[in-house]
């Protein structure tokens, strides 16, 4: 009992100093965590500051096919250089130029009924030139004259009835030629390859894809497409001056150009390349441009953009 009593005070006095060296501890302060970028500031006294997102300055196109089918082969790679017209991908063509085929056959066999057409007329021109200045009925009968003129008119008949087949047929064939033709998707101007999602063997489907089977643009100048907020739109001022910093390094920046205004204020896209994604705010977009050469970005990289406006606004 006695050595119960002694420990009891012990055990307590413990408690106290642990508690004592806790709640000392939880005062001491955490220091704030060290962003691992410092953020862009702005170089103008009085500004609107919004996001913007790289692009192409013939924006990012992107290239679909409208022919469905197999493809058979990819004729370019990221980063190629095209020209208008060049050859991007093939869709398989086989059975069209099946198709083609028969119908050039089709197309043979109508020009020769042309020529037989024409032949047939020669002989009822010549049957009846020798009726026509025949003025003695008992030579030859009215009626007989008669039926050599009709002929002659319907054997005119066939011979334009068969040229009108060669023209169906050619139109027939060209229809099926330009089918073919546009089975091989081409470049719709100068521009560089950004991004090829289609492999040889893959189905290519019609329409607008999600992903699109390729991204094409011109890079030999850049757009940086800026949002702001529909708030701040009325303090926006055409052709005002602009600085555009990289995001996570605002030591890397240049001045940029205005380009254009897009007039109509929109459902601000999330800035993941997705046009699906939307968020509440509503902004306007402004686009603005640079030389390539002055900032080391890539199309679809994100920039922290600050317009300069009136003090006054």
């Amino acid at each position: 009992m006695i050595l119960r009593n002694k420990l009891l005070p012990i055990i307590a006095s413990m408690g106290l100093v642990i508690a004592i060296a806790v709640a000392i501890g939880s005062e001491r302060k955490t220091p704030p965590a060290q962003p691992i970028a410092e953020p862009a500031r702005a170089p103008f006294k009085s500004y609107i500051g919004g996001a913007g997102i790289v692009e192409a300055s013939t924006d990012n196109i992107s290239v679909g096919t409208s022919i469905s089918g197999i493809v058979k082969r990819v004729c370019v790679v990221v980063g190629d250089r095209v020209r208008a017209g060049q050859p991007l991908f093939e869709i398989d063509d086989r059975e069209l130029r099946a198709e083609s085929l028969v119908k050039e056959a089709s197309l043979v066999k109508a020009r020769a009924s042309v020529e037989e057409a024409r032949a047939s007329l020669r002989d009822y021109e010549s049957q009846y030139a020798l009726v026509r200045g025949v003025t003695d009925g008992r030579a030859v009968s009215v009626d007989d004259v008669q039926k050599r003129r009709d002929a002659l008119l319907l054997a005119k008949a066939r011979v334009e009835s068969a040229k009108a087949a060669v023209v169906y047929a050619e139109s027939d064939l060209k229809s099926t030629q330009s089918a073919i033709d546009r089975l091989t998707v081409r470049g719709p101007l100068d521009c560089e390859v950004l991004q090829v999602n289609v492999r040889p063997g893959e189905y290519a489907a019609t329409g607008v894809l999600s992903t699109p089977l390729m991204r094409l643009g011109n890079l030999d100048l850049l757009h940086i497409r800026v949002d702001i907020d529909e708030n701040d739109a009325w303090r926006f001022k055409q052709g005002a001056r602009a600085v555009a910093s990289l995001r996570g390094n605002r030591d890397l920046k240049a001045d940029v150009f205005f380009v254009r205004v897009e007039p109509y204020v929109t459902p601000k896209t999330s800035l993941t390349g997705s046009s699906t994604e939307r968020v509440d705010t509503r902004v306007l977009q402004i686009i603005y441009g640079f030389d390539r050469n002055l900032l080391p970005v890539y199309v679809g990289q994100q920039m922290d953009v600050f317009i300069e406006i009136p003090v006054s606004s």
